[in-house]
């Protein structure tokens, strides 16, 4: 029989030997809200495209599956930014890096707001995106400065508020474009992200970063990183699946519910977001579940339950109770999936800025790959095309971290399956 309380493995937060001392101040309160806040935020201009993708088209005299691809070029720039930026944390001070990037991301939404064709629009969009990548770096600080035994907690409230900001930019940003136009979703979007950046960069705590060395040598050592910690390369290949999975599903949404077989309003396509809103209550106890019981058992019940999502999206492309119950599922299953693995690649290497970075290029990398894909899928197979798409990125994130992976070191007991 097992001990009631058996060493844990390196795959929650309970498995470092490698504490992080609160000698800073603590990332609760008034400024983890702020944080969330300000990572809804950015966070929802990485969709900002999505939702508006009908109104574009109408607007530059094309269709919409001649803009799709603005969809694939945000997330992108995101992957970029990630690859460029969110690796600085480990050596230069988040707050200027928050407050740069936050005005940069402003004037390129600026700019693409007046745009005057796919090809300027799309440029904007990969500038924004690329610079877009403030929740990457505040989600090492909040998880370095937080109780021990409460990390995935407060990593699952910031990943709340990113879920929320995707949310808000499909409901809110299709219902602001049917009424007002696209454009002006681009400039709302513009003033909220810098009130928000320029806020929370005052906010944070100073930081005194002793790192020396070449600027950028956070993104050079990225492989040697991956190669040396077998549990941190499991968590990007499965989020990566997992996210593709999501975003082959959810970036092409709007087309099947604006298109013949619903021939829903942009206004109405973008409600159809609120159950998304799952995710945003599903990520506290993700993060519960994870400082309980570590993060391996949280992805396999999350990648069995997106199992499950894949025929319900299938059904969903002739019932709209089908995608109901698929849409509530599959956030459910993405942010469980992401607080999971977030935390573990935030506690299993000596530079978590780095280690946060390399999984979520992964996840980005791995959702717009899928989103790429699902455009011309679906203009030549429709929508049963595009649920192929997003169950064979599901396979193939699962199957490609199956079998067991050779210990670059010995100084941890993984417990992936």
């Amino acid at each position: 029989m097992p001990p009631a309380n058996p060493p844990q493995e390196v795959d929650g937060p309970r498995a470092t030997g490698r504490e992080q001392a609160a000698t800073a101040p603590r990332s609760g309160g008034p400024l983890l809200v702020l944080i969330t806040a300000c990572t809804a935020a950015t966070a929802a201009n990485i969709y900002l495209a999505a939702p508006l993708l009908p109104l574009i088209a109408d607007s530059f005299g094309t269709t919409a599956f001649d803009v799709a691809w603005i969809a694939s070029v945000a997330q992108f720039g995101y992957a970029a930014g990630l690859l460029l930026f969110a690796p600085l944390g480990d050596r230069v001070d988040r707050r200027r890096l928050v407050g740069g990037l936050s005005l940069i991301t402003a004037a390129a939404l600026t700019a693409g707001a007046a745009a005057a064709g796919p090809s300027a629009l799309a440029a904007a969009v990969l500038v924004a995106c690329t610079a877009t990548v403030v929740p990457q770096l505040l989600v090492p600080l909040v998880a370095a400065r937080a109780p021990a035994g409460r990390r995935a907690r407060h990593v699952g409230a910031v990943t709340a508020g990113l879920f929320t900001g995707v949310v808000a930019a499909r409901v809110l940003g299709g219902l602001i474009g049917q009424v007002y136009g696209w454009r002006a979703v681009f400039v709302g979007a513009a003033l909220l992200t810098v009130a928000l950046g320029v806020a929370t960069a005052y906010a944070l705590p100073r930081e005194d970063r002793s790192h020396r060395g070449p600027l950028f040598a956070g993104l050079t050592s990225l492989p040697s990183v991956v190669r040396g910690s077998p549990d941190l390369w499991r968590a990007c290949v499965r989020q990566a699946g997992m996210y593709g999975t999501w975003s082959a599903l959810w970036t092409s949404l709007a087309l099947l519910l604006t298109g013949p077989g619903y021939g829903l309003s942009t206004g109405s396509a973008g409600l159809f977001g609120l159950f998304g809103l799952s995710a945003a209550a599903v990520a506290p106890l993700a993060g519960g579940l994870v400082d309980r019981f570590g993060a391996a058992g949280v992805v396999r019940n999350a990648y069995l339950l997106a199992a499950v999502c894949v025929p319900l999206f299938w059904l969903g492309g002739h019932s709209l109770g089908a995608l109901f119950a698929g849409a509530v599922l599959i956030h459910a299953a993405l942010v469980a999936s992401n607080v999971a693995n977030q935390t573990l690649a935030l506690i299993t290497t000596t530079v978590p800025a780095t280690a946060n970075t390399a999984c979520a290029v992964a996840s980005f990398g791995g959702g717009a790959l899928a989103s790429a894909l699902v455009g011309p899928v679906y203009d030549s197979w429709g929508w049963d095309g595009v649920c192929t798409v997003a169950g064979a990125w599901l396979v193939l994130g699962w199957l490609a971290t199956a079998l067991p992976v050779r210990r670059a070191t010995s100084s941890s007991q993984s417990g992936w399956p």
